[in-house]
């Protein structure tokens, strides 16, 4: 991609490949009536496991959730945002935002960086308005996209990814989409050197935001 006016890229593709590959495994499916959003739990410093509890999943309001994939720091004041931003809404509107609000919060931020920020971030909740679960992809130049079935990022995605082709189907249970989510990422823990220990979970429903794990 270039800029109109230098004919230079508007962002570096190092960097933009360094993102897809950053290691961890991060994944969300849409259940009936709701989503499971799920990663792992592993954070890595170059070839180092830096941390084998890193958080990187997220609650932002009642009915939305994140998770993280990238440079920890970026990740982090990013999901800080988005909880300020929602309170703040929820606070001005009386009601507690919808995901798509948060899904472009996080696609403004991303976008107005442009590659400043190493963080690709799946957003996740229950619509009270569509009175559906949705799901939205957001990656580090700010491209924004509503996923109808299933998504993953992180480098464990393709073995997560492949799991989740050959099983997931519309209308799954919430608990059967958490056994899906658990065999997705174990598929990319025994594969994958960057995805590793525990998993943490959560379902959005109409009931809102619970952590399974």
């Amino acid at each position: 991609m270039m800029n109109e006016n230098t004919n230079q890229p508007i962002y570096d593709e190092k960097v933009l490949e360094k993102a897809l590959r950053t290691g961890t495994t991060t994944v969300g499916l849409i259940v009936k009536n709701g989503v499971v959003i799920a990663t792992d739990s592993q954070a890595t410093g170059g070839t180092m496991v830096a941390s084998k509890q890193a958080q990187k999943l997220f609650q932002i309001n009642d009915f939305a959730a994140v998770t993280i994939a990238g440079g920890v720091a970026d990740c982090q004041y990013v999901v800080n945002q988005l909880k300020a931003l929602s309170r703040i809404k929820e606070v001005e509107d009386g009601v507690v935002p919808e995901p798509k609000y948060v899904a472009n919060m996080c696609r403004n931020i991303l976008f107005s960086g442009r590659s400043f920020f190493l963080s690709m971030m799946i957003v996740g909740g229950y619509s009270e308005k569509e009175k559906t679960g949705v799901l939205y992809g957001i990656d580090l130049i700010g491209t924004m996209y509503k996923e109808d079935s299933f998504i993953s990022f992180g480098s464990g995605s393709p073995f997560s990814l492949g799991v989740l082709e050959a099983d997931w189907k519309p209308n799954m249970t919430k608990d059967q989409g958490i056994d899906l989510v658990k065999t997705a990422i174990t598929s990319s823990r025994e594969r994958d050197s960057g995805s590793g220990f525990k998993l943490q979970i959560c379902t959005i429903d109409k009931s809102g935001f619970k952590q399974t794990e």
